[in-house]
Order: C-alpha cells, then sequence, then structure tokens
C-alpha cells in the first residue's frame, strides 16, 4: 500500500525565507524513495510556480504539481458548484488564475460569487462593492479564514479580519475552503492520489492542519518548528499522532506504516 505526505510549508519547511534545517534533506528522502507528497498551503496569493521558485532558493527542488493551494482548492469547489459562473474577487495572483482554469470569469457586476484571498490592494470601495453583491444575492467563498500574525508592518491584514468585516456588513458567512475545511484536505489527497488511510500530514498548527487531518481520519504530525508549542496541546480536544521539534527529526518509515 503506497504512503504519502500533505505537507504545510511555513513553520515546517521554512519560516519567512529561511529554511529549517533539515527540510532540504526530508524532501530529497521522498524524492529518492518514490513517496507522493504536496506541499498544501493556504496562501491564495501565490502560484505553484511562485512556491516552487521560493523553495528552489532555499536547496529544494520541486515541480509545480508537488504544491496545492488554497486557491486551487476553492476554484475546484466552485467549479463544482457553479460551473462556468461569475466571480467578484478580493484577491490576487494564484486565486486570479486557478478561477480562470476551472472556467470563472470574474466580473466587476452582479457576480455569482464574492471570493476573498489574500492580498496587499484591497480597497474599502472594494469591500463596500462586495457587501453591495452579497446583499443582492452573492455568494461569499473565503479562501481560508487565517489570521493576521499581528507583527508590526506586516503587509497582509489576514483574510479573517476582511471576511469578518463583510460578514458584519451583510448577515451572511463565508463558506471557508482551506485548511481545516474537508474541502481542501480532501482535494490535497486526491491531488496526490492517495486514499484516507494512506495520507499523513505534517504541520505546524493545531487548529489547521492538525485539526484538518484529524477531521478527515489522516494520520497527523505536529512540528514544534512554527507556530504551535508543546503547551497548547492542552488547548484542543484532539492531538496529533506524533509530536516533534521539526522536520528534521522525522525518520521512515513511521510507526503507523
Amino acid at each position: 500500500m503506497p504512503k504519502g505526505f500533505l505537507i504545510d510549508q511555513d513553520g515546517v519547511i521554512y519560516v519567512e525565507n529561511k529554511m529549517i534545517p533539515g527540510a532540504d534533506k526530508f524532501i530529497k528522502t521522498l524524492q529518492k524513495e518514490g513517496i507522493p507528497f504536496t506541499f498544501m498551503t493556504n496562501n491564495s496569493q501565490r502560484t505553484p510556480l511562485d512556491a516552487v521558485r521560493k523553495l528552489s532558493k532555499m536547496g529544494i527542488y520541486v515541480e509545480p504539481e508537488n504544491v496545492y493551494t488554497s486557491a486551487m482548492a476553492t476554484a475546484h469547489f466552485m467549479g463544482q458548484q457553479f460551473p462556468k459562473g461569475t466571480a467578484y474577487v478580493l484577491g490576487e495572483g494564484g486565486l486570479i488564475s486557478s478561477l480562470h482554469e476551472h472556467g470563472f470569469t470574474l466580473v466587476q457586476n452582479d457576480p455569482d460569487f464574492v471570493v476573498v484571498g489574500e492580498g496587499i490592494n484591497f480597497t474599502l470601495e472594494m469591500v463596500r462593492k462586495a457587501i453591495d453583491f452579497i446583499l443582492d444575492g452573492a455568494k461569499l467563498i473565503a479562501t481560508n479564514l487565517d489570521p493576521s500574525p499581528r507583527k508590526p508592518g506586516w503587509n497582509n491584514l489576514g483574510i479573517a479580519g476582511i471576511v469578518a468585516m463583510i460578514e458584519a456588513a451583510t448577515g451572511k458567512t463565508a463558506f471557508s475552503v482551506g485548511k481545516p475545511s474537508p474541502v481542501m484536505m480532501r482535494q490535497a489527497r486526491k491531488h496526490i492520489g492517495l486514499a484516507t488511510e494512506e495520507v499523513t500530514v505534517i504541520g505546524d498548527t493545531l487548529a489547521t492542519d492538525i485539526q484538518g487531518g484529524v477531521q478527515v481520519g489522516y494520520n497527523t504530525i505536529l512540528t514544534l518548528s512554527g507556530m504551535s508549542k508543546i503547551d497548547d496541546l492542552n488547548d484542543y480536544p484532539f492531538k496529533p499522532d506524533l509530536v516533534i521539534d521539526s522536520i528534521a527529526d522525522l525518520k521512515l518509515p513511521l510507526p503507523w506504516w
């Protein structure tokens, strides 16, 4: 039976623009052994090629097929629900290209969907238009509900903040596709062609990677090299199958293989 990984990036493979020691060796091992994997990211702004280029600067060489983003999951979901629909987008880059690839037309009036993703060029006028469209019947979709990291100078407001403003103004609740949503967790698994029992999620965040994996029945590994700390385990009613300090400490085969 094949086994494979869904791997978060920031906090597992790198922190900001610095590779976590040992991450390159782990990925080379997967490639050498022919173990399926994809980097599963909530960032909807970057395309898979953008992610590949960032990794290559750190000495990690993969293909665009090794990346699955919340933009890809969102566009796939929307295409299943409303084929050849229309969308008004608060977002950039990867989200726009993914929507085009799934047959969506981006419009400035009367959309089927309002879609919110990462971006640095939002204006209050764009948000106001989004609110009017939703009040007129457009459906509200969020690529994820990640919060702002609350760091001075951070140029990304965090989708959760933008969505909260729109929800408060419309009385409508956004449907979020990205981690920990089962929608993205299942689509990422299908992206690498594995069954539920064959998948292990590696992530640094209990509320997204680990929760998402637990919800759909994947094995999960928490790394302490990013957001979560060991004491955070006390705050959740679930736990990962394995906790490691960093990906450099992960030895194959895994106990459940």
